[in-house]
């Protein structure tokens, strides 16, 4: 990953902190991330296997990690999967989606704290982990079927979908201005 395409600064152009301009632009990523949940599932993908989703919505959860920080990350995500869950989903589908989310932001962040892979790897090691969290939450809510079966499938579509994720989100990136994002 370049390094401009993540910014540290916690000023604007005019050196001034606009905390109401930062929740101004979470507030339409998350809306976007919402959209792009709702887009999702009117895609009819099916691979015969159930739970694999091209992960639409990360591509917003990804940039607002690298032009923020993991905590607004995570607020993006949270509202996002409760509003898609409710709208669009059930009760199984959210818990499934926040451990899958929340252990994907854990390690995405790690990873992007150590300075030793680029977004390629951030984001398909997101999407593996997302889908050890939902593995994890399947063997707590379904004792009894062998899941095992299922993780080398769940792990060759995270890292597909995962790669996927960071062409698009390089491809947003290296076209937005440099505005110093972060903080504002």
């Amino acid at each position: 990953m370049r390094s401009e395409l993540v910014s540290n600064s916690e000023k604007n152009r005019k050196g001034t902190y606009n905390p109401s301009k930062k929740i101004a632009v979470l507030a339409l990523l998350t809306a976007l991330a919402i959209l792009m949940g709702y887009v999702e599932s009117l895609i009819p993908l099916n691979f015969g296997i159930p739970g694999i989703k091209i992960g639409l919505c990360n591509i917003v959860i990804l940039i607002v990690l690298l032009q923020y920080s993991w905590k607004e990350a995570l607020a993006v995500s949270v509202v996002r999967i409760a509003a898609v869950g409710f709208l669009f989903g059930n009760l199984f589908g959210i818990l499934y989606s926040l451990s899958g989310a929340v252990l994907s932001i854990l390690i995405m962040t790690l990873l992007l704290k150590s300075k030793r892979f680029g977004l390629l790897g951030i984001s398909a090691a997101g999407g593996c982990v997302h889908n050890i969290g939902q593995l994890l939450v399947a063997k707590i809510v379904l004792p009894g079927l062998p899941l095992l079966w299922y993780t080398p499938v769940l792990m060759f579509s995270g890292l597909a979908t995962g790669a996927l994720v960071a062409v698009i989100v390089y491809e947003i990136m290296i076209r937005l201005p440099d505005t110093s994002a972060k903080g504002e």
